[in-house]
């Protein structure tokens, strides 16, 4: 017996990027979401009307941002960043989101919800974060998100605009270390994404892509406790994986 779809049949979705929205947001009901190629982000309560304010939105664009495996752009004056700054995986998790969080961010959208959901699927293995520190051991920059099989949901990212220029960009360069062959969905794209070589498809393709990622293994993730790789190692790592 076919299991139905939770967001349905994916040709009968609105021609739109919103596509449902509803009154909860649970770790599980993420998951099942990321299967189906949608992803959830609140609407602010001035942009819904009053019996819709604190809903949960949830989304699947007409044109989806990615960066395919073997096509990530590390500019010359990246490269001279990186080599100043450190990485590591899944050490500072509740930080990397809750600087991701921060209300002062233009455009923010993390709520409690979001970050109770996403602590939870991180205790459980599934939600992972990348850091960037400085010389100093500060942290930077960072990014968090859901994977499943071959498939990598980016969900957010921040840098110290003080102290961590391009951090946010080494923090994918090491998420791109990891992930391998995987697939990176970073939901929409922007120049500053399109400059590390995320592209953009049509829903269609992106959930055909989905599919095969589904289907591949997960990454063994670098622990925690393993050692952070400085800016020399991360850029021969990926000299190494396009080589």
């Amino acid at each position: 017996m076919t299991v139905p779809e939770l967001f349905g049949d994916p040709d009968q979705w609105p021609d739109q990027d919103l596509i449902a929205i509803t009154g909860v947001l649970g770790p599980q009901l993420v998951l099942t979401a990321l299967h189906e190629g949608v992803f959830p982000m609140p609407i602010a309560d001035d942009e819904v009307p009053p019996q819709l304010q604190g809903a949960m939105a949830w989304w699947s664009p007409m044109r989806r941002g990615v960066l395919l495996p073997g096509h990530l752009k590390v500019a010359r004056s990246l490269r001279k960043t990186t080599k100043h700054q450190t990485t590591t995986v899944d050490r500072a998790f509740d930080e990397v989101i809750a600087r991701c969080a921060d209300p002062d961010r233009p455009n923010a959208w993390i709520d409690g919800r979001v970050i109770d959901s996403y602590g939870y699927l991180h205790r459980r293995g599934w939600a992972h974060s990348v850091e960037t520190w400085d010389d100093k051991g500060r942290l930077v920059g960072g990014l968090y998100g859901v994977n499943v099989g071959g498939l990598f949901s980016g969900e957010s990212m921040f840098h110290d605009p003080q102290h961590g220029r391009d951090a946010s960009k080494t923090a994918l360069l090491r998420l791109v270390c990891e992930l391998g062959e995987g697939l990176l969905d970073v939901q929409w794209s922007t120049p500053h994404l399109a400059s590390l070589g995320v592209t953009e498809v049509d829903r269609s393709e992106y959930l055909d892509l989905l599919e095969r990622a589904l289907d591949r293994p997960a990454p063994q993730w670098t622990s925690p406790d393993d050692p952070a790789w400085n800016g020399a190692q991360l850029l021969d790592r990926l000299e190494d994986m396009s080589a």
